[in-house]
């Protein structure tokens, strides 16, 4: 698998760290020209040097993905300067506020994460869905969540927009299903990572408790399965929701 994405281009958005940070470090080891955006300049730094230095190709740019205007013509410089675009992964997310009830959740914080975790997923697959279009190839992964599927208490503001990402995966899939470009969803269930930091330790633990392997997944596994499903090995597999839960999914 180590040539697996030779000559491929790939976007990752969101990965300058965490889950998409180790999708893109996978990637770029399986041959693949990695463009990373992110707006954590200094995470993105980080690395694209981290990348390089294994000997991997791998770019970085620096922005907020909900500027629009700007996004898309970040976009259309990565397709200008390779002229093709083979694989979008979007790692984008925020958890928001965690062990609030929906009757105390501010307003104003339920409408940023549901700007960053939908608006942006809209965006990506909006602007690089005509440059795949030119190949009749594309993979576009969305990273969402096992809350999104099952719901959990105390942070409606991830969960609904969890749930809203998985409603254009399987709708845009639907679409496309005839033009080579395949459109997918990743849910995980608790991972390892520095945005749970954050997370409410009694939300944290209740989503813990849930998973029958009694133990939090890593990136490197999330990053092992969403490789496979950007593969032109997934062939056969668009609007679906993929699960890496330790057993938490039923369905």
């Amino acid at each position: 698998m180590e040539s697996r994405f030779n000559g491929q281009v790939v976007i990752v958005a969101g990965g300058a760290r965490g889950i998409g940070g180790a999708i893109a470090s996978r990637l770029a080891a399986e041959g693949a020209v990695v463009s990373i955006l992110d707006i954590n300049q200094e995470a993105l730094t980080d690395k694209v040097q981290e990348i390089k230095k294994s000997g991997h190709q791998a770019f970085g740019y620096s922005l907020d993905l909900l500027d629009e205007s700007r996004l898309k013509s970040t976009i259309e410089e990565v397709y200008g300067e390779n002229q093709r675009l083979d694989v979008v992964v979007n790692a984008v997310g925020v958890v928001g506020p965690t062990g609030v009830s929906i009757l105390d959740y501010p307003t104003a914080q339920f409408e940023q994460v549901m700007a960053v975790n939908v608006h942006t997923a809209f965006f990506l697959t909006k602007y690089t869905l005509p440059f795949m279009l030119k190949r009749s190839y594309g993979r576009i992964l969305h990273i969402a969540s096992i809350g999104g599927k099952e719901g959990n208490p105390n942070m409606v503001g991830y969960a609904t927009s969890k749930s809203a990402l998985m409603g254009l995966v399987k709708g845009v899939g639907k679409e496309f299903a005839e033009t080579g470009i395949t459109v997918n969803g990743l849910a995980p269930a608790v991972i390892a990572t520095k945005m749970n930091q954050d997370t409410d330790p009694a939300v944290l633990q209740y989503m813990a408790d849930k998973i029958p392997m009694k133990r939090l997944g890593t990136v490197e596994e999330v990053a092992a399965i969403s490789c496979w499903i950007v593969s032109e090995e997934a062939s056969f597999n668009t609007g679906c929701i993929f699960d890496i839960s330790g057993g938490r999914a039923t369905y």
